[in-house]
C-alpha cells in the first residue's frame, strides 16, 4: 500500500498531461478549423438569404476553450477510472483462489492459525497488501489471540469496512472533476453573456450578429458541460458499485473459506 500512492499519483499526473496534449491537438487540427469553415459558410448563406435558418453544427458547439477544458477533464477522469477499475479487477481474482487450502469439514483450532497465517505471510508484498489476504491474516491473528469466533467476524468486517472507506475517499478526485466540468461550463456561460451585453449597443442599432454569437458561446458551453457531467457521473457510480460489491464479496469469501471452519475446541 505504501508504494501504490506514488505510482497512482504519477499515473494521474501523466494522464492529465496526455489528456491536455491529445485534446488540444484534436482541437487545433480538427475542431476549430472545421468550426471556422462552417461559420464562414453560414455567414455567406445568411448574407445571400437573411431569412435562412442554419442547422447547428457539432464543431461549432464544442469549439470554445471552455468545452476544450471540459473534454480534457473528462478524459482525465476516465483515465483515473480505468486505473481504479483495473485495480479492483486485479484484486477480485483472489476471490476465486483458495489461499488457505482448507479441506471441507476440517476444523481449525486457535493453535492451527500459525501455520495458516504463514501461508499468507509468505506471499509477495504486493499480494499480501491486497484486501483478501489482509482480511484473512487479520482474522487468523484475531482468532489466535482471542479464541473467539465472534471477534474474528468483527475483525474481518473491520478490515473490509476500512477498505470500503479508503476506496470511497480515493474517488474524491473523480468527484471533484465531475463537479468542475459543469462549473467550467457555467464560466463559459458567464463569459458569453458578458460579451453579449458588451455588444448590446450594436443590437440596438440593428446588428445582432455579435450578440447571438456570444449567446451561442454561453449556451453551448453549458450544454456540453452538463452532458459530459451526466455521462461521467454514471460511470463513477458504476465504478463505486463494482468496488462495493468487491468489499461485500470479500466478507463472504472470508466467512466461506475460513470462519466456517473455526472451532474453539
Amino acid at each position: 500500500m505504501r508504494r501504490a500512492l506514488p505510482v497512482e499519483f504519477i499515473y494521474q499526473a501523466f494522464a492529465l498531461l496526455v489528456s491536455i496534449i491529445l485534446v488540444h491537438a484534436v482541437y487545433v487540427s480538427i475542431v476549430r478549423p472545421n468550426a471556422e469553415a462552417i461559420t464562414a459558410e453560414q455567414a455567406k448563406i445568411r448574407e445571400a438569404d437573411p431569412d435562412s435558418v442554419q442547422p447547428r453544427s457539432v464543431w461549432v458547439i464544442v469549439r470554445n476553450v471552455e468545452q476544450e477544458w471540459c473534454f480534457i477533464l473528462m478524459l482525465w477522469a476516465l483515465a483515473i477510472i480505468v486505473y481504479k477499475t483495473a485495480a479492483t479487477v486485479r484484486e477480485r481474482r483472489f476471490l476465486s483462489e483458495d489461499l488457505l487450502h482448507i479441506p471441507d469439514g476440517m476444523r481449525i483450532l486457535p493453535e492451527d492459525t500459525r501455520d495458516l497465517a504463514r501461508q499468507i505471510e509468505t506471499l509477495p508484498d504486493r499480494i499480501r497488501d491486497m484486501l483478501v489476504p489482509r482480511a484473512l491474516l487479520a482474522s487468523l491473528h484475531r482468532f489466535a489471540s482471542t479464541r473467539s469466533i465472534e471477534a474474528v467476524t468483527g475483525s474481518a468486517r473491520a478490515v473490509t469496512d476500512a477498505e470500503a472507506d479508503r476506496l470511497d475517499s480515493e474517488l474524491s478526485m473523480i468527484r471533484y472533476i465531475a463537479w468542475a466540468i459543469p462549473s467550467i461550463g457555467f464560466i463559459g456561460t458567464v463569459r458569453g453573456i458578458g460579451e453579449a451585453l458588451a455588444q448590446a449597443h450594436k443590437a440596438v442599432e440593428g446588428d445582432i450578429t455579435g450578440v447571438t454569437t456570444s449567446l451561442g458561446v454561453a449556451f453551448n458551453s453549458t450544454l456540453v458541460a452538463l452532458l459530459l457531467s451526466i455521462v461521467l457521473m454514471f460511470i463513477v457510480h458504476q465504478l463505486q458499485l463494482q468496488q462495493e460489491r468487491f468489499v461485500l464479496d470479500t466478507e463472504t469469501y472470508v466467512d466461506r473459506s475460513l470462519i466456517r471452519h473455526l472451532r474453539v475446541q
